[in-house]
């Protein structure tokens, strides 16, 4: 027998075999499996991540979630039925490369706008729930932005409803010009009269919120509420350092630096945030729907 006739009867390679085999032994973890967290720099499950509600459960850390999903921890599950959402911006004032822009983002979020409304029950509680939407345009507010979260206000205006609003935006939309900033005023003059009917108006701050949405809507709740280290801001620190020519302060500009100046009323944790909207709507007297199971 040669020697090519033994090697015919070993074992074949098997490209599959010691996949994944430790190195040094560490644990292989494929990459899709965990999610390296931004501030403590420690890996997280993203199966852990995903049951934290998007929250690193070493640091506390809020990553950031879409309105997608910032509507199923926040409304009852089923409880959704959305608002306008045919609506859609398009190139008003013909702004070079915007029509390619805006079909990007749409094609990125899966959404039409930066915000999506509708009403909703939150533990049984209804309300007019308004959330805005990083994945297009970083939230950036236009004309059909405004026009929906008018909308929202209109109709719990007339149905006498709270309205809950959850907000995160880089502010005005530039490449609509002064119809984007005329919003400011369309959706304030909206919650002004929501708040003559006597209505309750609840708004909740996420990272970022920014820009021309700080400056109207976003800071006129009558409680405000944020998530733990969201930047809360009208013009960006470097702006203001440059103009001011002072340095700023440490945490400037974050939820707890605002909290402690009295620009907000409350820091709630993601974990928290549903429980605690649920009780400010129980305090106020808001309408709450019985349910299967429920006893009056």
């Amino acid at each position: 027998m040669n020697t090519s006739d033994i090697f015919n009867f070993l074992k074949p390679k098997n490209e599959l075999e010691n996949q994944g085999e430790a190195i040094d032994n560490r644990p292989y973890i494929p990459d899709e499996l965990w999610v390296k967290c931004p501030v403590c720099k420690n890996p997280v499950l993203s199966a852990d991540l995903n049951e934290n509600k998007k929250v690193c459960p070493k640091c506390g850390y809020h990553f950031r979630i879409g309105a997608r999903q910032r509507i199923e921890l926040t409304a009852d599950e089923g409880s959704f039925e959305e608002f306008d959402a045919e609506l859609t911006s398009t190139n008003i004032i013909d702004f070079p490369d915007y029509t390619r822009k805006l079909k990007n983002a749409k094609l990125n979020s899966g959404e039409n706008e930066s915000v999506i409304t509708g009403i909703a029950l939150i533990e049984g509680y209804k309300v007019v729930l308004a959330v805005m939407n990083s994945q297009f345009m970083m939230g950036s507010m236009g004309t059909v932005t405004g026009e929906k979260i008018t909308r929202a206000f209109e109709y719990a205006t007339e149905n006498r409803l709270p309205v809950v609003i959850f907000t995160v935006s880089g502010g005005a939309r530039m490449q609509e010009g002064i119809l984007s900033l005329m919003q400011m005023a369309k959706t304030s003059g909206a919650v002004k009269r929501h708040n003559d009917a006597g209505l309750l108006y609840i708004t909740v701050l996420t990272d970022p919120t920014t820009g021309g949405v700080t400056a109207s809507f976003a800071m006129e709740g009558d409680i405000i509420l944020s998530e733990p280290k969201a930047l809360i801001a009208f013009a960006g620190p470097r702006v203001i350092e440059q103009t001011i020519r002072q340095k700023l302060p440490k945490d400037f500009q974050s939820a707890e630096f605002l909290l402690e100046k009295g620009f907000i009323d409350a820091v709630v944790p993601r974990v928290e945030m549903k429980k605690t909207l649920s009780h400010i709507l129980q305090l106020h007297g808001a309408e709450k729907v019985l349910q299967e199971g429920d006893s009056e």
